[in-house]
C-alpha cells in the first residue's frame, strides 16, 4: 500500500479523533471496518484479508492471503492461487501453503479511496454526536456557563466547549437582556435527539437553576447540612424556597440568607433582581402556610380534611401582602404547600351586617352558597370581586348576579354612613 496515501488517511483522522476526544483503539477499529468494507466491495467478502493498523507511524497493511493449490483444483481466486502463479512471488513456496500478498490501496480505484475517507469522517461525526448525548444526558441538573452566540426570536443558541446549546424563549427570564458574545450561566434541562442529532436544552427559569445557586453560594446547602425542602418560583419576579437543618447549630434561613444579605444577594444578581423568600419548613401543614404567606401576618388556618384546600384569615391590613402584586405572594405559597388558599379578612362585628339579613334580597339558595365559601357577613363578601365569586362558587352564582349582590351590599353600608 502507498506509504503516503495510508499516512495522509490515518494522520487525518488521528488528528479529529484527538479533537473530538474519540478513544484511540475505536479510532483504529472503525478504520479497520472501513477498510473491509472497502475489500468486501472489490472481492464480495473480507475472509482472505487481514488488516494490519499502525496509528502512532502512520501505517495500514493489507494483506491477501491464499492458499496454494494446483491449477486443476482452484475454484476461488478470492481464497485459492495457482502454485505457478504463487512462485513467480516466492519461489519457496509449494502446494497447499499460505501465500500473504500485500495489496496497494490505489488498486482498489481513486472512488474506493474517497468514500472510504467519506465513511471515516461519517463515523467520526457519529461518534461525536453519540459523545455529546451522553456527556450531557450525565449533565442534566447541572449549571453550565456558556458564550451567547446567535439570538433569535423563539430561541438563543449557547456555545458550551464547542457544543451548541439550546435556550428556548419560554426558557429565559422576561427581564434578560443578552447580546452576541456575553458568557451565561443556565441549569442543563434536558437531552433529546433530533433527527438523530444531540438537542441539548438549557434553563434558567426551572427551579432546578435556583436549586443549584444555592448550591454554589451557599457551603451548607453544597454539604447537605441545609436541605432545600420545596421551591416555588415566578421567574424574574419571585421565588419562596423552604429550608430546614440537619444541624441544630444551623439556623438554616440566616445561613442561606448570610451576613447582611450578602450570599442571597448574589442568587438575586443572576436572577434579575427576582426577590427570594427564604421560610423554614415545617410538617406542620397550619403552621407551614402561615410561613409561606410571609411577610403577611396570619392569624387562623382552615384546613380542609382532603388537606388541598384552606381558609386564611389575616388582618385588614395585611392583605395585599398577603395576596402580593399580582397575586404573586400567594400563589407562590399556594404552589410551595400544594395547597390552594383563600385569603379573608378579619373585620370587626358590630362594624358588619350578618349576611342572613339579606335573605330577601338574594334569596336563601344565595345566601347559603355564600356561607359555603365562608362569607358569612357582608364585609367578607365585599373583600371579594366578582370574579373571585363566581370562581369560589364555581359558576353557581354568576357574574351578573355577584355583581348585583355587591352593588347592594355596598349600598347598604353607604346608607348607614
Amino acid at each position: 500500500m502507498s506509504n503516503d496515501i495510508s499516512k495522509q488517511i490515518i494522520q487525518s483522522f488521528a488528528e479529529i479523533a484527538k479533537d473530538k476526544d474519540i478513544d484511540k483503539d475505536l479510532l483504529l477499529s472503525i478504520l479497520e471496518d472501513v477498510f473491509r468494507t472497502m475489500i468486501r466491495k472489490k472481492y464480495g467478502s473480507d475472509e482472505a484479508f487481514e488488516v494490519i493498523l499502525n496509528a502512532d507511524r502512520g501505517e495500514v497493511q493489507i494483506l491477501h492471503i491464499r492458499e496454494v493449490v494446483p491449477e486443476e483444483e482452484l475454484t476461488d481466486e478470492v481464497q485459492e492461487i495457482t502454485l505457478e502463479e504463487a512462485q513467480e512471488h516466492d519461489p519457496d513456496l509449494e502446494l497447499y501453503d499460505e501465500f500473504a500478498q500485500e495489496l496497494d490501496i490505489r488498486d482498489f480505484g481513486r472512488r474506493a479511496v474517497m468514500m472510504a475517507r467519506q465513511q471515516l469522517a461519517q463515523r467520526i461525526r457519529e461518534i461525536e454526536k453519540d459523545n455529546v448525548f451522553e456527556d450531557y444526558s450525565d449533565r442534566v441538573g447541572e449549571i453550565v456557563l456558556g458564550d451567547v452566540y446567535q439570538i433569535r426570536n423563539h430561541e438563543m443558541l449557547v456555545n458550551h466547549n464547542g457544543v451548541e446549546l439550546t435556550l428556548p424563549k419560554d426558557e429565559q427570564i422576561y427581564k434578560d437582556r443578552y447580546h452576541k458574545g456575553d458568557t451565561i450561566r443556565a441549569v442543563v434541562k434536558e437531552v433529546k435527539r433530533h433527527h438523530g442529532n444531540p438537542s441539548v436544552i438549557i434553563s434558567r427559569t426551572s427551579p432546578l437553576f435556583l436549586e443549584r445557586l444555592f448550591e454554589n453560594e451557599i457551603p451548607e446547602v453544597f454539604d447537605g447540612i441545609i436541605d432545600l425542602e420545596r421551591i416555588a418560583r415566578e421567574p424574574g419576579d419571585r421565588s419562596k424556597v423552604a429550608v430546614v437543618s440537619h444541624d441544630e447549630r444551623v439556623d438554616p434561613v440566616g445561613a442561606c440568607v448570610g451576613m447582611k444579605g450578602v450570599r442571597i444577594h448574589a442568587i438575586v444578581r443572576e436572577l434579575q433582581n427576582e426577590n427570594i423568600d427564604v421560610i423554614n419548613y415545617t410538617d406542620d401543614k397550619h403552621e407551614f402556610i402561615k410561613r409561606a404567606l410571609q411577610p403577611a401576618k396570619v392569624l387562623s388556618v382552615e384546613l380542609s380534611d382532603d388537606g388541598e384546600h384552606a381558609k386564611v384569615l389575616v388582618p385588614a391590613d395585611e392583605v395585599s401582602k398577603a395576596i402580593g402584586k399580582g397575586g404573586v405572594n400567594i400563589r407562590l405559597a399556594s404552589k410551595l404547600t400544594n395547597c390552594e388558599i383563600d385569603v379573608y379578612r378579619e373585620v370587626e362585628e358590630e362594624d358588619d351586617i350578618d349576611l342572613g339579613e339579606f335573605e330577601i334580597d338574594f334569596g336563601p339558595e344565595v345566601i347559603e352558597t355564600l356561607h359555603e365559601i365562608g362569607c358569612d357577613t357582608a364585609r367578607q363578601v365585599l373583600e371579594l370581586d366578582e370574579e373571585e365569586i363566581v370562581r369560589r362558587t364555581e359558576g353557581e352564582i354568576t357574574e351578573d348576579e355577584a355583581e348585583r349582590i355587591i352593588d347592594i351590599i355596598a349600598y347598604e353600608f353607604e346608607d348607614e354612613e
